[in-house]
C-alpha cells in the first residue's frame, strides 16, 4: 500500500499538492505514478484535495487537520483503513510528481527482502542517491551515512562524513536522503507512538526519531534525479528539467 499524506496549506507555496503541472493537478500527478506500482491513497487535511482526486478517479481518506507531520497522518488513514500489522506502506510525499517509479519499486522490494532475511519486517525503510559535495554543502538537501550493513547510521543537515583528509574525491561518496519511506503496519503505529527526540527537535528530521530510539532504518541506493516542491520556483525547475 502506497499512501500519499497530502496538507492543503504549505506555508512557502499555498495549496502547492493542487498546482497544475501541465494541466493536472500536482498530488494527481504523484498519485498517478504510484498506483502502476501499488494500492494508493491520498491521506488528505481538506475536503478540496479529496474533491479533485475522486475527479480524477484517486481514492482518497480524509483525516485530521491538526498532524504535525505527514507520518502521523498516514498512520491515521491506516488505522482508518485497518490495515493489518503485517502489510508493508510506502510513505510517498504528495510534493514528488516527478519521482521515478524505479525508486518506488526499490524501497518496495528493499523491504519484502530484507523481511525474508531477517525473518521480519525490519522497522523502517527510505532511500539515498550520490550527490556531489557542493550539493551536500545545501542544509536543505540531508545526507545519510550508512553502516557496513546499508543501514541509517545519522541524517544530517550538515555536511557529513567530515572529509578530514580530502578522501570524498578518490572514491568516499556523499548520499543525500529522498524523503520516501517505509514501514510494516505495526512499525508505523509505533514510531509515532515514540517520544519525540532532542536530535528530531534540533535537526528537525523527523527520521532521527527512530535511530535515537535505537530502531533499525534499512537503506536502498538508488538514482534520481528528482526533488520534492516546496515553491513556486522549484515547480518551475523540474518543470524545466522534466520537460519530457
Amino acid at each position: 500500500m502506497i499512501i500519499i499524506p497530502a496538507r492543503l496549506k504549505s506555508t512557502r507555496f499555498p495549496n502547492k499538492v493542487l498546482a497544475q503541472i501541465r494541466g493536472i493537478p500536482m498530488i494527481v500527478r504523484t498519485a498517478e505514478l504510484a498506483k502502476e506500482i501499488d494500492d494508493v491513497i491520498v491521506a488528505c487535511d481538506d475536503s478540496l484535495i479529496a474533491e479533485v482526486c475522486t475527479r480524477y478517479g484517486i481514492r482518497s481518506i480524509l483525516t485530521s487537520n491538526t498532524h504535525e507531520s505527514g507520518t502521523d497522518r498516514i498512520a491515521e488513514c491506516a488505522r482508518l483503513l485497518k490495515l493489518t500489522k503485517e502489510e508493508i506502506i510506502i510513505n510517498l510525499q504528495g510534493d514528488e510528481p516527478f519521482l521515478e517509479q524505479e525508486v518506488i519499486l526499490r524501497l518496495k522490494h528493499l523491504m519484502e527482502n530484507e523481511a525474508k532475511s531477517r525473518g521480519e519486517i525490519p522497522f523502517m525503510g527510505s532511500c539515498a542517491k550520490s550527490i556531489t559535495s557542493e550539493q551536500a554543502n545545501d542544509p536543505n538537501l540531508v545526507k545519510v551515512v550508512l553502516n557496513a550493513k546499508n543501514e541509517a547510521i545519522y541524517f544530517s543537515r550538515s555536511k557529513i562524513p567530515y572529509d578530514r583528509e580530502n578522501q570524498i574525491e578518490s572514491g568516499a561518496q556523499y548520499l543525500g536522503h529522498l524523503g520516501i519511506y517505509a514501514f510494516s503496519g505495526e512499525s508505523l503505529q509505533a514510531f509515532c507512538n515514540l517520544p519525540k527526540s532532542t536530535l528530531e527537535s534540533i535537526e528537525k528530521l523527523e527520521q532521527l526519531r527512530a535511530l535515537e530510539h535505537s530502531k533499525t532504518i534499512v537503506m536502498a541506493k538508488v538514482e534520481s534525479q528528482s526533488f520534492g516542491i516546496d515553491t513556486k520556483e522549484d515547480l518551475e525547475r523540474a518543470l524545466k528539467m522534466f520537460s519530457k
